[in-house]
């Protein structure tokens, strides 16, 4: 019997964590009968005074948000990490280990309307997005280690306010997956004396088998040892290393693939596509001078969406207790993302 990878299950090494990913393309022929999602809707008004990311509403603490025109952005009511807090005392204990974990939590508002998400703006509005990211990339990376750039969408996967919105968490120290990168990142670079996910991306616009969108200045793929269904990064192909290294002509270009990967995945199920997603580059604050060779950034799209708008794929069980297991393969969701109109949403049909 020859192998197949659509029938066959197999493994896939992940270069970026080190860590293996099952996948098992025979699974998507049972039936399903668990849980399915409520579909989530573009049926939103421009304007909510319940909402309290809406501009000129008051938030729950008793502030008012001003009556912004463009984007927004505001310390979180309610963060996960804040600044001015004592460290935990030391532990001789190898089993009890504490460390201090210091930092700030920012809330930034895409656009003034409720009923705009990503694929829905323009590349001009997408662009607006961008020069704030870089804004409070500059502003934070000064003073923190590591900036996560994050945007949650749809209630699937935990968005408490449907207003178009990302988050900003800046960290004292360098957290759990930019680690494990880092020290893969550079044991690629120091073997290969190439940077991996440049490497990476210029033997993906060979094979074609994984890429969905391509343009001069990035490249989106799914990647070989994508865990999610429908997982795609967005790769530099300028070998940026952060965000705010990018030129003006990378940031449009980085506009449109936006709009047009967001577009695609509206257009797959026909629903606002939920994800999380967040931008990965080198370190900062006192890791700027760090040498940085081995970088590229990039951004990663997890959607949970699996057969149709209201099924879902659960990171459960096996994947749990053991390692991350996917269906269908990268190459079928990248073909399937391929062929999907990334200009045209279908909302506008």
């Amino acid at each position: 019997m020859s192998f197949i990878p659509t029938e066959h299950q197999h493994r896939r090494l992940n270069p970026l964590t080190g860590q293996w990913i099952l996948v098992c393309p025979h699974r998507m022929l049972r039936p399903w009968s668990g849980q399915q999602e409520s579909p989530q809707k573009n049926d939103l008004p421009e304007f909510d005074p319940s909402n309290p990311l809406c501009p000129g509403v008051t938030r729950p603490n008793g502030v008012k948000n001003p009556s912004y025109e463009s984007t927004f952005v505001f310390t979180n009511d309610f963060p996960a990490l804040l600044e001015n807090i004592p460290a935990p005392p030391e532990s001789d204990d190898p089993l009890f280990q504490a460390a201090a974990a210091r930092g700030t939590c920012r809330v930034m508002c895409f656009h003034p309307k409720s009923n705009l998400t990503l694929p829905l703006m323009s590349p001009a509005e997408i662009g607006v997005v961008i020069n704030e990211w870089i804004n409070q990339f500059n502003e934070l990376s000064a003073k923190y280690t590591w900036v996560q750039i994050f945007e949650n969408k749809g209630s699937a996967m935990g968005c408490s306010n449907p207003h178009p919105h990302c988050q900003i968490w800046a960290c004292s120290f360098l957290p759990s997956e930019p680690s494990i990168k880092n020290d893969n990142l550079k044991k690629y670079f120091q073997k290969y004396k190439k940077p991996l996910l440049h490497d990476y991306a210029e033997k993906e616009v060979l094979r074609k088998e994984r890429v969905v969108i391509d343009n001069p200045d990035w490249l989106v793929v799914v990647p070989y040892w994508a865990a999610w269904p429908f997982e795609t990064m967005i790769i530099s192909r300028n070998n940026n290393k952060r965000i705010n290294d990018l030129t003006e002509q990378q940031k449009k270009n980085l506009a449109l693939v936006i709009k047009q990967l967001t577009t695609k995945y509206d257009n797959l199920f026909k629903c606002s596509f939920p994800y999380s997603m967040g931008f990965h580059g080198a370190p900062t604050g006192s890791m700027l001078n760090d040498d940085d060779s081995h970088w590229t950034l990039h951004a990663i799209y997890y959607p949970p969406l699996l057969r149709s708008a209201t099924v879902r794929k659960f990171m459960v069980g096996f994947e749990l207790l053991c390692q991350a297991q996917r269906d269908l393969t990268a190459e079928q969701a990248a073909h399937r993302l391929r062929e999907l109109d990334g200009e045209k949403h279908y909302l506008k049909e």
